[in-house]
């Protein structure tokens, strides 16, 4: 989920990657050399409920365009600027928005993007990193599109010498529509179909895939990363091995521990204001949990609460908009509704409830932080007894981004030594 308030304002300072002209001079000669790589969509049968029916154009690459290249100097400047170790620094990156076909969330066909980033040296096979990012509500914050913090993952995970898939998810980034957040089936096929792209730009940029992924997502994405580990398992593309899962501070357990914290005080009330926002908007589109938004929302924010989600706004412009607290901004009978969910509700919440419920094959490890109060620690206990017994890496007394900062390079290195 998201970072709090003031770690995401920090984060997106940080400097722009490749001058912006030879960016454009660059994508515009790669784009006409993949041109026409990708056949139109072929027709889907709808299904009845919101699981997206597989085909085999989804993945499809459309096109790749060059955003950033840095050497190995300039990786080490940009993770010792957040303040992140730097030692598992081996090599530059080069970075490149990949455009690719998917199903939107009923299964209907569209476009995704995502960032592919590729380690300037090392094997000339790699294996692949697959990493999922947290709550965001501006689309243009993506990493394929902000040379932000979004993207110190990407490189982190590159420079050590393996490739790097980070979809965008549906509705951010270059993607048509708005984001149905907390949807996790979208979200596992967006990152699904982006490895399936990344597999296919490697194999045209020269530098080939094992096959070999290792699994890591942080927050929403930690979510979005285990339930994708599960998928991967169960075989769900033949090119692709999951080797190895790494999450950190994911919403694993909504009905068991992120909604009871919500009202006990665990989630902090600018987080759980965002989250609690974004989730019946987008649920709604999904679930039908409301006919009016003044059904579930306050006045005078129920004229304003939709239009905040749609991609366009930030955080901060969020944060204006709308009351200090959750309570202050749903009526009183969604306020008890969500956190003794039925009917639609419950539907809303169970289907984001089972990333765990599996047993993996290969190495597990969940990563948290005691002090959080976007996702707590909880989450990331109740997820390791379903998985059977994974360890739970507790990095200490820190908040949810903090557990990132702490938990990415250690990630970063156990999965070089794999």
């Amino acid at each position: 989920m998201t970072d709090d308030t003031s770690n995401t304002l920090a984060s997106r300072g940080t400097s722009r990657g490749t001058p912006k002209a030879a960016r454009q001079v660059a994508a515009v000669a790669l784009t006409l050399l993949l041109a026409g790589a990708a056949a139109a969509p072929a027709a889907v049968a709808l299904d009845t409920g919101h699981a997206p029916v597989r085909t085999s154009e989804w993945g499809t690459l459309v096109s790749v365009e060059p955003v950033a290249t840095l050497d190995r100097a300039a990786v080490t400047r940009r993770l010792a600027d957040v303040d992140m170790p730097v030692d598992t620094v081996r090599y530059g990156v080069t970075a490149y928005r990949l455009t690719y076909r998917t199903p939107d969330a009923y299964g209907r066909p569209t476009t995704a993007t995502g960032l592919f980033t590729l380690p300037n040296g090392g094997a000339h096979r790699p294996d692949l990193v697959s990493d999922t990012h947290g709550t965001m509500v501006d689309r243009d914050y993506a990493p394929s599109v902000a040379d932000d913090f979004g993207r110190v993952p990407s490189y982190l995970y590159a420079a050590t010498g393996n490739a790097v898939a980070a979809s965008d998810y549906l509705g951010l980034g270059k993607g048509p529509g708005t984001h149905p957040y907390m949807d996790t089936a979208s979200s596992v096929t967006a990152s699904l179909d982006m490895l399936r792209a990344a597999r296919e730009a490697a194999h045209r940029l020269g530098r080939p895939l094992t096959g070999d992924v290792y699994a890591t997502g942080f927050s929403q994405g930690g979510q979005v990363a285990t339930a994708l580990g599960k998928a991967l398992q169960d075989g769900a593309d033949r090119h692709f091995r999951l080797r190895a899962l790494a999450p950190v501070s994911g919403p694993y357990d909504l009905s068991g521990q992120e909604i009871p914290a919500l009202y006990d005080g665990r989630v902090n009330d600018t987080s759980g204001l965002i989250y609690t926002s974004y989730f019946l908007v987008a649920q709604n589109r999904l679930h039908g949990l409301y006919k009016d938004p003044s059904e579930a929302f306050r006045a005078p924010y129920a004229d304003r609460v939709e239009a905040l989600y749609d991609g366009d706004h930030t955080e901060e412009d969020i944060i204006k908009a709308l009351p200090a607290s959750a309570k202050e901004l749903l009526t009183p009978k969604f306020y008890a509704w969500l956190r003794h969910p039925t009917g639609a509700m419950k539907e809303a919440v169970a289907a984001n409830d089972t990333a765990c419920a599996w047993q993996p094959d290969v190495p597990v490890r969940l990563y948290a932080g005691e002090a959080d109060t976007d996702v707590p620690i909880g989450n990331a206990r109740s997820c390791a007894r379903q998985l059977g017994g994974a360890p739970v890496l507790d990095q200490g007394e820190v908040d949810h981004f903090g557990s990132f900062k702490k938990a990415a390079p250690k990630i970063a290195r156990w999965f070089a030594e794999r």
